[in-house]
């Protein structure tokens, strides 16, 4: 029964998008297969929970073209825990796209909803890859399948952005990621993730940080610098789009390729010993300090959230650079913490867009009252994202400082600590002008102040229910922290 739950669970995504295709004169009937679609899948993972919470591992190969090199599905905690977070957020994500592409009147719709299933599909193979092949091949999938959503909008700025975001993607991953498989299977004669790595016994110091440099510089969808301009370029697509990209799918499968081969390639003891992740570390910290520096120059409010994400996702590079238990814990954990954060900014800068058509913060002054529950959600994210109690952020952030602290990393410690001093500034601020100053009275403005309210219910029930779990995460953070332990190794305490 396991097994045929792996295959539904990347086939369940793609008929559903491929249904869609039937149904392009129906927009209602388009948009039920699509919620259901997304809760079958989120059903298919909770599935897998029971098993792997008694301490099994469910495999299945898919196909083995040449004999040791397949394409395997393999459920642990760390893949289940992606799984869990894009299958949960797209059933919120499509609720939310419903009414905001309505309400924005965009084109294609039926070509926006098959490719953001495709683009889950991928996601999921990427969150249960048994093997470097398979998440190597997923990767890419998911890079070519979020292009045209990207480039949604047909327009030269679209254009532009998507050729960034194609160039950089494919860039990395064949110049630096397929690069460092083919060394990994040279080195090893295995591209199998196993708990406790492959490359020990097999690799140099020297050897592992390059391998190690090359593996997180080719995810670039983790955006480290100088790598991250195709995030920003990528806000020329719809909101959902954003949100997307930021929470549910692509940015996360970047981290957490990067965090999975930290853990099942290295080994978490092997980096410690080697130093391997002495240059990403670094590299990381920069990324998060710098990015949350230019967040603050940033009027557009999706250029904002671009940067504060680019800077987020370092949080994630940052623990498992730190190759100790409080890292690792920390750096899986802000994973979920963050989808759920991100994803209800992004939610409210759409709700915004489609209520009033404004899209600088500058613009904002006084909405509050007009929109409470989209600024009160956005309050809500900013301090998950800051990491405040009683928001689920609060625990990724508190064992990142641990684990600094363990590493005797003090200067990154500093770091961690200014860089959540400049989210409360760029965040905070945002707000602080929603709600009190007052609403501008010139006649220029997009939309005139007595005509503005909140977005339909489509797109303001999902940020209110994202919101609501920032909270939820907090109060569960215990039971997420025993969850992610077995991934660990068994000498750690």
């Amino acid at each position: 029964m396991t097994d045929i739950l792996l295959y539904a669970s990347f086939l369940v995504p793609l008929t559903g998008g491929l249904l869609l295709l039937t149904q392009k004169d129906s927009e209602n009937t388009r948009d039920v297969i699509s919620i259901i679609t997304a809760t079958i899948l989120f059903l298919i993972i909770l599935s897998f929970y029971p098993t792997v919470l008694a301490g099994n591992t469910p495999s299945v190969t898919l196909a083995e073209p040449i004999k040791g090199l397949g394409i395997v599905f393999t459920v642990e905690p760390l893949g289940l825990l992606f799984a869990t977070v894009a299958s949960g957020l797209w059933i919120l994500t499509t609720i939310y796209a419903v009414g905001y592409m309505r309400g924005a009147n965009e084109s294609n719709q039926t070509r926006f909803f098959l490719c953001f299933a495709i683009s889950i599909a991928a996601a999921i193979g990427i969150a249960f890859a048994g093997n470097l092949l398979t998440l190597f091949m997923f990767y890419e999938m998911l890079t070519l399948a979020t292009y045209p959503l990207v480039t949604h909008k047909g327009n030269e700025a679209a254009r532009q952005g998507g050729r960034v975001y194609l160039g950089i993607l494919m860039f990395t991953s064949i110049g630096f990621l397929l690069f460092a498989i083919l060394w990994t299977y040279s080195l090893t004669g295995t591209v199998e993730f196993k708990p406790g790595g492959i490359l020990r016994g097999h690799a140099s110091p020297t050897v592992a940080l390059i391998l190690l440099t090359l593996f997180a510089f080719g995810t670039g969808k983790a955006a480290l610098m100088p790598f991250h301009r195709w995030l920003p370029s990528a806000m020329v697509a719809p909101t959902p789009v954003s949100a997307l990209l930021h929470a549910v799918a692509v940015v996360k499968a970047g981290v957490f390729t990067v965090l999975k081969i930290t853990v099942y390639v290295f080994g978490i003891d092997f980096i410690a010993e080697t130093g391997a992740g002495t240059i990403i570390l670094w590299v990381a910290a920069f990324t998060l300090t710098a990015a949350s520096i230019i967040a603050l120059t940033k009027d557009n409010l999706k250029a904002r959230l671009a940067y504060s994400t680019v800077g987020q996702l370092s949080y994630v590079i940052v623990g498992a650079m730190l190759a100790n238990a409080a890292g690792i814990i920390g750096g899986a954990m802000q994973i979920a913490m963050h989808a759920m954060g991100k994803i209800t900014l992004f939610f409210c800068a759409g709700a915004i867009y489609v209520a009033t058509k404004k899209t600088e913060i500058s613009q904002l002054d006084g909405l509050g009252h007009r929109m409470p529950f989209t600024f009160a959600a956005f309050f809500v994210g900013s301090l998950s994202i800051i990491g405040l109690p009683p928001m689920g952020g609060a625990w990724s952030k508190w064992f990142l400082l641990i684990g600094s602290a363990d590493a005797e990393q003090w200067i990154l410690l500093g770091l961690l600590l200014l860089s959540s001093l400049l989210n409360v500034v760029y965040l905070l601020s945002i707000v602080g002008r929603a709600f009190f100053l007052p609403l501008p009275t010139d006649s220029a403005t997009p939309l005139p102040a007595e005509n503005i309210q909140e977005a339909p219910l489509n797109c303001v029930v999902p940020l209110c229910l994202t919101a609501t779990g920032c909270v939820v995460l907090f109060l569960f953070g215990d039971a997420l922290y025993d969850f992610l332990l077995p991934i660990l190794p068994k000498t750690e305490p």
